[in-house]
């Protein structure tokens, strides 16, 4: 299966109702830290979710000369999603942690994806795992092949972040 998914302008006044899992508002804290003036509501206060509003929130803090360092502690959604989006946060550096079980947990599918996009992402410790430093960058590369049997987390990053690459993306699931 073959998308292409590309940026468009859009103004749109409508409001979409969300059951207020912490995977659908995960997902569009995201998308609101991309697009600031998305409003949301009935949103989940999951420690997941919580750990997600800071890790974003960070992001208006001036850069420094050294990485930021953000501990989303066990939120495996978070780790994936923010993954991507700091990935194309073009000018900021961090380094991604979390608890000792975060640490155990693989994301070296989505980085490796990232990679191929043309991504600045280094393993902390152990290859595969978190944590993980990224230099956030614009990122002009477009086409990336990833597993279909992976976790739909890691697509949906990959997915979420697709309007602010230059090029849009073509992404291909393979198997």
């Amino acid at each position: 299966m073959n998308l292409l998914l590309q940026s468009a302008i859009c103004n749109l006044q409508s409001a979409i109702s969300i059951t207020g899992s912490k995977s659908e508002t995960n997902r569009l804290l995201l998308l609101q830290a991309l697009f600031p003036n998305i409003t949301l509501a009935n949103t989940s206060n999951s420690d997941d979710s919580q750990v997600m509003q800071k890790a974003l929130a960070s992001d208006s803090q001036l850069p420094t000369s050294n990485p930021q360092l953000i501990d989303i502690h066990h939120a495996g959604t978070a780790m994936r999603f923010l993954t991507a989006y700091f990935a194309v946060n073009d000018g900021r550096e961090v380094v991604l942690t979390g608890s000792p079980r975060m640490k155990e947990r693989p994301i070296k599918v989505l980085v490796e994806a990232l990679l191929q996009l043309g991504a600045q992402i280094s393993y902390e410790n152990e290859d595969g795992y978190p944590p993980i430093r990224i230099k956030g960058q614009k990122i002009t590369a477009n086409k990336v092949s990833i597993s279909a049997n992976v976790s739909s987390q890691y697509i949906s990053a990959l997915l979420l972040v697709a309007s602010k690459l230059e090029n849009g993306i073509e992404l291909i699931l393979k198997g």
